[in-house]
């Protein structure tokens, strides 16, 4: 079905652009199925020149003639765009939000005739590392499940989840490249104190946080037996451990989580 499927996008963001990247880079779509309607004619004349792909600036046209249609656009509009889009949405087509904090049912009462499903990516889609979570709704088929897991594993890796569980899934992998680019950087600039050139700092700490960050998706470990493996008594390692834990980064860390699922459960209570 995705070799055929038309795919529109209804927004031209950040988000959008990452999976384009994403699913452009592996093949799965062509350029030629793919289109994007925002009011920014800008931001459009962007994405054509970058990705070779069609756009629009009247998301009906673009709604209607689509197969797979992902919502890619900013909570605070989403309830204009249901408006104009409600009466040129085919019964057919499969409606897919990214929209943090739109439920299930609400996308279901805004979109009656259609499976829709709820999806949570982040952006390192657009290197093909992204995280996403997906949660169906209760008209879409399994096939059309696994049509949106396929998708966004092609760029990445996508998990099936509980609409209750989002909120939490945003919190943690939504917001969570914000935190470790926080990260990088403090690194580099620690790198950058301690007499290391700019450039050499940044690319030690993001290649050290990949690294790390690979041992615990391939060797399966829990991240503290690993952290165990690099701490030896006396060393290096544990001295920078305890100054982080002095720091409160581990707290620090857990609050920006909960934070960012307060924040999702919030903007959730207003589409209710």
């Amino acid at each position: 079905m995705l070799s055929q499927a038309k795919i529109s996008f209804i927004g031209g963001g950040a988000m959008a652009e990452a999976l384009l990247s994403g699913l452009l880079k592996t093949g799965l779509v062509a350029a030629d199925q793919i289109c994007v309607a925002d009011i920014n004619v800008d931001r459009l004349a962007t994405l054509e020149k970058k990705f070779q792909i069609t756009t629009n600036v009247n998301s009906r046209q673009v709604a209607e003639k689509s197969d797979i249609l992902f919502l890619t656009v900013k909570p605070q509009v989403v309830e204009t765009v249901f408006k104009t889009l409600q009466s040129a949405v085919k019964p057919e087509t499969l409606v897919v939000s990214i929209v943090a904090g739109l439920t299930l049912e609400r996308l279901e009462a805004a979109f009656a005739q259609n499976s829709v499903i709820r999806v949570m990516p982040n952006t390192p889609l657009a290197v093909g590392q992204g995280m996403a979570a997906i949660a169906v709704g209760s008209k879409a088929t399994e096939e059309q499940a696994q049509d949106v897991l396929t998708i966004f594993q092609s760029a990445g890796k996508a998990v099936r989840v509980a609409e209750k569980d989002l909120d939490a899934v945003t919190g943690l992998s939504g917001s969570g490249p914000a935190y470790a680019f926080l990260m990088v950087d403090a690194l580099a600039d620690a790198g950058v104190r301690a007499g290391l050139p700019r450039a050499m700092s940044i690319t030690l700490a993001a290649q050290t946080l990949l690294g790390a960050a690979k041992m615990v998706l391939e060797t399966g470990e829990h991240p503290a037996q690993l952290r165990d493996m690099v701490t030896s008594p006396g060393g290096t390692a544990i001295a920078g451990v305890h100054a982080l834990e002095r720091g409160g980064v581990r707290v620090a860390l857990i609050d920006a989580v909960m934070a960012a699922t307060k924040r999702s459960k919030d903007l959730g209570k207003k589409h209710e």
